[in-house]
């Protein structure tokens, strides 16, 4: 096995790491704290072509795969800038409307999408549901030529941002599976009978959650996304990704706040010696820098098998629980290292700690991938 990185790699992170850093956390902080959108940094990534990066080129992508994607969302995280919408429009919506869209759809959405002038989010979650998508109660019925959509999403994230909801339904009901046929449609947000809602969080972030209402929303034929009735498949094809760049940017948050936080034990001094001398202080930090490597490598690797059409399923949970452990891990650290100061705002640690702790519970909750693995990994009965 060779684990050095080719010369193209090295060249895209160092890149991308270079257009991050002009931002930074001077950049991110303030709109994290703000709530505000990080729309300069994310345009700059579209001109330089590392929105697309992993999109056909015939639709202006790059030609890459998700080992790129997750190269760039984990060095715009470790210049302190992560991206949320770099999971949700590059890595799900992204993939699947060049996976399974329609000719029209690929061409409408993705050259735009890769240039950083739309995005496309995502929209599964239920407030009933939960993580039992089979369970999704929001309905597209068919109504001559058209679909009419009724139902609710609940922590949709970036609708504000976004042109078009890639949107996750119930068109059926399959008895024997005892459960639903889930269609996608690209709904435009500005759709009459869509109704978005702010919901308040307080993690700070600068992407903010909505509640979505459909309400008898028609939507035509054309926005359907693959087949009809067979959106589970394609939900699952998608859902690999988001986890995989997860990680990515878990990882690159680790990196972000560890180098932070080594930096300042090296300068920070009191009585008369700096304050990473003492074991109390390195040690947390050196466990961290230790399981944000492992992290780093199983993101890789579940890149890579997704990348070689390799089942990655189990590959893509473990690389997000690993590497959002790492993050968690690392920024408690990093705060910890930095005594009172962890919690002062000129240091900018806390948006780092939220988004690490968010990023335990989605995509998908560590408790669900650790039934995943045990399922999965080693043969025990399903729990749930």
């Amino acid at each position: 096995m060779d684990f050095r990185e080719t010369s193209e790699h090295r060249d895209l992170r160092d890149t991308v790491a270079a257009i991050a850093a002009k931002f930074g956390p001077a950049y991110y902080v303030p709109r994290a704290e703000a709530g505000e959108p990080t729309s300069e940094l994310w345009a700059e990534l579209g001109r330089s072509g590392f929105l697309g990066i992993n999109l056909p080129e015939e639709y202006g992508g790059g030609g890459a795969g998700l080992a790129e994607l997750a190269m760039v969302c984990e060095e715009t995280a470790a210049a302190g800038c992560p991206l949320l919408l770099l999971l949700v429009s590059a890595a799900i919506s992204g993939e699947m409307i060049a996976d399974f869209g329609t000719e029209e759809q690929k061409r409408y959405w993705l050259p735009r999408m890769a240039l950083g002038e739309s995005k496309v989010v995502f929209g599964i979650t239920e407030p009933e549901a939960g993580s039992n998508t089979h369970r999704l109660s929001t309905v597209a019925r068919r109504d001559g030529g058209d679909f009419v959509i009724t139902g609710t999403k609940h922590y949709i994230s970036g609708v504000d941002e976004a042109e078009a909801i890639l949107l996750v339904t119930r068109t059926g009901w399959d008895e024997a599976a005892g459960r639903g046929r889930l269609s996608l449609f690209v709904v435009p947000t500005d759709t009459p009978g869509l109704v978005a809602t702010p919901l308040p969080v307080s993690a700070k972030v600068p992407e903010k959650q909505f509640v979505l209402h459909f309400d008898e929303l028609r939507a035509p034929a054309e926005w359907l996304v693959g087949e009809e009735g067979n959106g589970f498949r394609q939900v699952f094809h998608g859902l690999n990704p988001e986890r995989i760049t997860g990680a990515a940017v878990c990882v690159g948050v680790a990196r972000h706040v560890l180098r932070q936080a080594a930096d300042y034990a090296s300068t920070r001094s009191v009585w008369g010696t700096p304050i990473g001398t003492h074991q109390g202080v390195s040690h947390p930090l050196a466990k961290a820098q230790i399981e944000t490597d492992l992290a780093a490598l199983m993101t890789a690797k579940a890149a890579w098998l997704h990348d070689n059409d390799l089942p990655a399923g189990e590959a893509s949970n473990e690389a997000k629980y690993a590497a959002a452990e790492a993050a968690g891990a690392a920024t408690d650290a990093a705060i910890q290292a930095h005594g009172g100061n962890g919690l002062a705002t000129e240091y900018g640690l806390l948006p780092y700690w939220g988004l690490a702790r968010l990023l335990r519970i989605a995509p998908v909750s560590r408790e669900m991938i650790l039934n995943f693995v045990a399922q999965h990994g080693l043969g025990l009965p399903r729990s749930y």
